[in-house]
């Protein structure tokens, strides 16, 4: 099986409509046969993600650190969890279970680790998909920041193309699919 890693808010933000995205990117997950792997929290969009997943019937492997578990924001239902001690092991130890990133609505975090893995792809220092759901225009502005990017030449035309993006999970999962590594990861759950 493989694993789609989805980084995503610990709230759910101001429009109901990112908890639906949530749902029918968990349902479409499972439908199409991945994992999910995420940050292990129970609260916000990664909860409702990772809840939707397991109650589909799918597998969740959830990495938290310690600090955050120990606050009692770990999801006690999860397929498989891995207790970390930083936030460096936890996206080091995500990229490595995951054959494929997606972005969903968040916050500085998610901004951080989807920026992460895109500049971890143009070093070359991994070959998976990464994409952005751009629900309801979410990322707009940054997918704009990127254009702007290549247009004062900081950022090469290649490397924007390593940012997939659809406005709906299906299609964003179809973008990845000729991306993803055809190797599998061993039975984690």
């Amino acid at each position: 099986m493989q694993y789609i890693c989805v980084f995503c808010g610990s709230s759910p933000g101001i429009n109901p409509d990112y908890a639906n995205m949530a749902e029918g990117l968990g349902k479409a997950l499972v439908q199409q046969e991945f994992g999910l792997v995420y940050g292990g929290g129970n609260i916000g969009l990664m909860g409702i993600l990772a809840s939707t997943v397991l109650e589909a019937g799918g597998k969740v492997i959830g990495v938290i650190p310690r600090q955050l578990a120990e606050k009692e924001l770990l999801h006690t239902q999860l397929t498989n969890t891995h207790i970390v001690e930083t936030m460096h092991e936890r996206k080091a130890l995500m990229a490595t279970l995951s054959s494929g990133f997606i972005s969903l609505p968040g916050g500085l975090g998610t901004l951080e680790e989807c920026c992460e893995m895109l500049t971890w792809a143009q070093l070359k220092i991994h070959e998976k998909p990464c994409g952005i759901l751009n629900c309801f225009g979410f990322f707009d502005k940054l997918l704009g920041f990127l254009d702007h990017q290549v247009s004062q030449e900081f950022l090469t035309q290649k490397n924007r193309a390593l940012v997939l993006e659809a406005t709906a999970p299906e299609p964003l999962l179809d973008l990845m699919k000729p991306h993803l590594r055809l190797n599998s990861l061993p039975n984690l759950a």
